[in-house]
């Protein structure tokens, strides 16, 4: 008779919510092993008694074979005395103190597109269609352990279908949250200003007024999207107008493969992104013949692509369906410029009437809102732009474990961490926080996510920014904690390190539009020696005013009149940022900048690029930020172009000095070189540049791991050819794949360092 053992198993990561328990239960029951699995608050709770050699291979496969969408990141084993029993149960959940990560939301799954298309299934053209595999998470949970009755769907009552796959460890609804179908769950409707239609009729009314050249408010995930035929030119500047928008590119949603390949240039890699659980829009390269309207991306050789991700996207725009429909849509945020996107019915009805021609929507309230996320892929990785549908919240990890800590991140792109021992939630793409409306949401946010996770902050940390709205935020809602100060381009490398768990010194290279020095002045083209606890500006490019103030980075020949002076070279209307401001507006500035005037200093790379666009007569003004840049990228060749010259003063710091790079690029205009080709030669010197310190760093240091972080390198073009570069000369390379390399991911950085330092204060 074999011997019967016990053991308990509490296993961490996400693993709730994406259909741990059915599988813990099929496993127990293919290994003859009794006991029970629940949810727990920090993760699944086991018991399993058997023969040792079944419960040996039951754990070895619980590890090497979870759920698709599981993420485990620890299994505790601890042996109990058999108690003799001789069934397997799935039991109620049990609350608990800790972090339990909270399982993203996720796109549809390929069984529920299937039942979705068949018209034998009984939930055929049922728009919320979901299951343990996919569906809403994040965005309608209000509490943990993840059940039903902690999310959105808590008023809807299942039907006696729905709760037989629901209470069946077999199904693939097994405890599938927001299970429904036609009978039970959420509704469908369009609302006008002339009537109300639901169910189908309110969707074939939505795909007739958007083929017609309508706008259509949709209620999505984690918020509502302004919808229109991304052919309908008239459509597209309308709804640009009411965003206030600028030229700021939108996002189409493409009903399949085929309609991606009339707009774009797709690689594997780029498609299989698309396809992910996480169906982020994907910046791709746009072709010559495709049939969108000029419009959404204006000035930009990339546009952002998705497809759709929910059931009722695939209705909206599919084609099979009576009704026809566009098959592309723009598929943009409910908001105006720099507003949060709206989640409330209520508000959506109130203030979208002034753009929308009809809103639709159902009855399943958005408890959290979420973005859509944005990434792309540099060297066939993924390098994530927005953190926000499909990642987020899910955990991360810290170099050193820390006691209960709140990172406030940067106040644009907006995101914040909440963190304990050695595990890191960072939050949703919240936005940028001058906006008032935004600011509200992020306090109410982390407070209520401070409540959701069980985190009570005993540490603050935030960026070193006197003025920013997140380091006021801290010092208001957090007086009497101890706050660490950050400084920016820190926690840029900080987080990159992080992401790819780095330990000792790295050279971190950081370049960005702003982030507030040590001396006060505006940094942004950094060479840091850095780890965690600390950092020392090796190297930076030199200081040049910002004539203006923070007018200089909407007007960029305000930067290019800087830099001309910097090179003295004279003002002459010969040079486009001489001509564009106009005498009155150009004598204002010369007596600026004559009389010397108070006037920032930056040492920025992205004012750099600005100045470079405005010399070549590209852009003068920007309606969003970075905007200058990205023409920029979009302009410069293809193939290999040589670099200007440039120098490195001497000093501590050394200083890049692109005097001699602004004199080669005047002569070249004077000459008659291309801009395409000057624009090239422009990223080539900024390769140069980060190959030539690079170099000296690891002869003076011994360094040899470079970081590349901060949002210039969202450049595709730079942050390639400089990867290149530095790996030809056997430097290893470290790009964001997990955060952004914009100010999105200042908060882990923030956080990761707070960890090294309070480890170190505590000896």
């Amino acid at each position: 008779m074999i011997e019967r053992a016990a053991r308990f198993l509490i296993v961490e990561g996400v693993v709730q919510g994406v259909g741990f328990r059915p599988f813990v239960y099929r496993l127990a029951t293919r290994y003859g092993l009794a006991g029970w699995v629940r949810n727990a608050g920090t993760g699944v709770e086991a018991l399993v008694e058997g023969g040792n050699v079944q419960i040996d291979a039951f754990l070895a496969a619980l590890v090497a074979a979870p759920p698709p969408l599981a993420s485990i990141t620890d299994v505790r084993v601890a042996e109990e005395p058999a108690a003799d029993i001789h069934t397997f149960a799935i039991v109620a959940s049990r609350s608990s103190a800790g972090i339990q990560p909270i399982p993203a939301d996720v796109a549809l799954c390929s069984d529920c597109r299937r039942e979705l298309d068949d018209p034998a299934d009984r939930r055929y053209r049922y728009p919320l269609i979901n299951c343990t595999n996919c569906g809403p998470r994040y965005s309608i949970v209000n509490a943990m352990p993840y059940d039903r009755a902690h999310t959105a769907m808590q008023t809807f009552d299942m039907c006696t279908a729905c709760r037989a796959e629901y209470v069946d460890p077999l199904s693939r609804r097994f405890h599938a949250e927001p299970i429904a179908c036609h009978e039970c769950g959420p509704q469908l409707e369009v609302v006008e200003r002339n009537g109300r239609q639901s169910g189908e009729a309110a969707l074939a009314r939505a795909r007739r007024l958007l083929t017609n050249g309508a706008i259509v408010a949709l209620k999505g995930v984690g918020g509502y999207h302004l919808a229109c035929d991304a052919r309908n030119s008239d459509a597209v500047e309308r709804l640009r107008r009411w965003k206030r928008r600028g030229e700021k590119p939108l996002a189409i949603m493409v009903r399949d493969h085929t309609e991606l390949l009339h707009v774009a240039r797709v690689n594997d890699a780029e498609l299989r992104l698309m396809e992910s659980s996480a169906h982020p829009i994907v910046l791709v390269e746009q072709h010559s013949r495709s049939s969108v309207a000029g419009a959404i991306n204006p000035g930009s050789s990339t546009i952002g692509v998705m497809f759709a991700y929910t059931g009722l996207h695939r209705l909206l725009i599919g084609a099979e369906s009576d009704v026809p429909a566009p098959a592309a849509l723009v598929m943009t945020s409910a908001n105006r410029s720099a507003e949060p996107t709206i989640t409330s019915d209520e508000l959506a009805l109130r203030t979208l009437v002034d753009i929308a021609d009809a809103v639709l929507m159902h009855d399943r309230a958005i408890v959290t809102r979420v973005d859509d996320s944005v990434s792309q892929i540099i060297d066939g990785v993924e390098a994530p732009l927005r953190r926000a549908r499909g990642y987020a919240p899910l955990p991360m990890k810290l170099p050193f474990p820390v006691r209960p800590l709140l990172a406030c991140g940067a106040d644009m792109k907006s995101t914040f961490c909440l963190a304990t021992g050695t595990q890191v939630v960072l939050s949703s793409y919240v936005g940028d926080l001058e906006n008032y409306d935004v600011h509200c949401e992020y306090s109410t946010m982390i407070e209520r996510l401070c409540t959701l996770w069980r985190i009570e902050p005993e540490v603050v940390c935030h960026d070193l920014h006197p003025g920013y709205w997140s380091r006021r935020f801290a010092e208001r809602a957090y007086p009497d904690l101890r706050r660490l100060a950050i400084q920016h381009h820190h926690a840029h490398v900080a987080s990159c390190m992080a992401e790819h768990g780095l330990n000792g010194s790295v050279i971190g290279i950081a370049f960005d539009g702003t982030g507030y020095g040590d001396d006060g002045r505006v940094w942004g083209g950094e060479f840091l020696v850095a780890d965690y606890a600390a950092y020392e500006r090796a190297a930076h490019f030199d200081y040049v005013p910002m004539y203006g103030g923070e007018l200089a980075i909407r007007e960029t020949w305000r930067m290019a009149l800087a830099y001309l002076r910097a090179a003295e070279i004279e003002w002459d209307e010969r040079l486009a940022p001489v001509r564009v401001p106009g005498p009155a507006q150009r004598q204002v500035v010369a007596v600026q900048a004559g009389a010397h005037f108070t006037a920032p200093l930056t040492s920025s790379v992205g004012r750099l690029f600005d100045a470079v666009a405005s010399l070549l007569d590209l852009r003068h003004v920007v309606t969003y930020d970075a905007q200058a840049a990205i023409e920029l990228e979009a302009l410069a060749d293809a193939g290999a172009c040589a670099p200007y010259d440039f120098l490195i003063a001497e000093g501590e710091p050394w200083r890049v000095d692109v005097r001699p790079t602004i004199r080669a690029i005047v002569d070249d205009r004077d000459r008659g070189t291309s801009a395409a080709t000057i624009a090239a030669r422009f990223h080539a010197t900024l390769v140069a540049i980060i190959v030539h310190v690079c170099s000296r760093l690891r002869t003076e240091r011994g360094l040899n791991d470079v970081v590349l972080t901060g949002g210039v390198f969202q450049n595709r073009k730079l942050a390639s050819s400089a990867a290149r570069a530095l790996a030809s000369r056997h430097f290893a390379v470290y790009r964001h794949r997990a955060v952004p390399a914009n100010d999105g991911g200042i908060s882990y950085g923030q956080a990761a360092i707070a960890s090294a330092r309070l480890r170190s204060a505590l000896g």
